[in-house]
């Protein structure tokens, strides 16, 4: 698919494609925190929704604090390889990213220019404080399948959840990007904040919910 038309997606051969020994994509095991991190280093092991809600942050940020700074980011471009935001920097700093070479081989450098839809999310959970229940990760299928270990997965668009697209109505196997949910506009599209859209920039964008795959729900404190 055209990239101005939706995004670049990263997926398990495009990141072979960017270092050699990076195996199932950035981000598979995924851990909401260090804590969790250092005791679940299985790669098919995700934690259970007591651990997210246990952890530091869980439900003590609310979803307009996620959305103003996500919000805050738009307008904020990739460079011409790809790469070069924010968002790259900090997870290629990220123990989530150490975690991720240590386990599968390959190198920091891999992440340089990947598709950095995930990363933009992750990377706005961690300026609002709330890491352990938005989560990070950088590649979406494995992202998803977090909040559904967790039972925090659903259809419903609610603002500041995390919002799954596969771009030809597949399931979870098949999901191509990743953004935040502004609102469910109530007449079959929801308004989302999104990285590495467009022409590789953070964008407001209205989609149609038939490219939903389904939606992971943060804990936020109450408004």
């Amino acid at each position: 698919m055209p990239k101005n038309v939706f995004t670049r997606v990263l997926t398990p051969a495009s990141l072979s494609l960017f270092a050699a020994g990076i195996s199932v994509a950035a981000g598979a095991a995924f851990a909401g925190s260090q804590a969790f991190a250092a005791d679940h280093q299985s790669t098919t092991t995700q934690p259970s929704r007591s651990n997210v809600a246990a952890q530091k942050g869980a439900g003590q940020v609310s979803a307009d604090t996620v959305l103003k700074i996500a919000q805050s980011q738009i307008g904020v471009a990739e460079n011409a390889a790809g790469g070069g935001t924010p968002f790259h920097s900090w997870y290629m700093s990220s123990q989530r990213a150490a975690e991720t070479v240590a386990r599968d081989g390959g190198s920091l450098g891999a992440y340089a220019n990947a598709p950095w839809c995930a990363m933009f999310v992750s990377w706005v959970g961690e300026k609002a404080g709330a890491r352990p229940t938005v989560g990070w990760d950088a590649y979406t299928v494995t992202y998803a399948k977090w909040f559904q270990a967790n039972q925090h997965w659903g259809t419903v668009a609610k603002p500041g959840a995390v919002v799954f697209f596969d771009w030809n109505g597949g399931g979870t196997s098949g999901i191509d990007h990743v953004g935040l949910v502004k609102q469910d506009n109530g007449d079959g599209t929801i308004t989302t904040i999104e990285g590495n859209t467009g022409n590789g920039k953070v964008e407001q964008r209205i989609r149609p919910t038939s490219q939903v795959v389904g939606y992971g729900y943060p804990e936020y404190r109450a408004a």
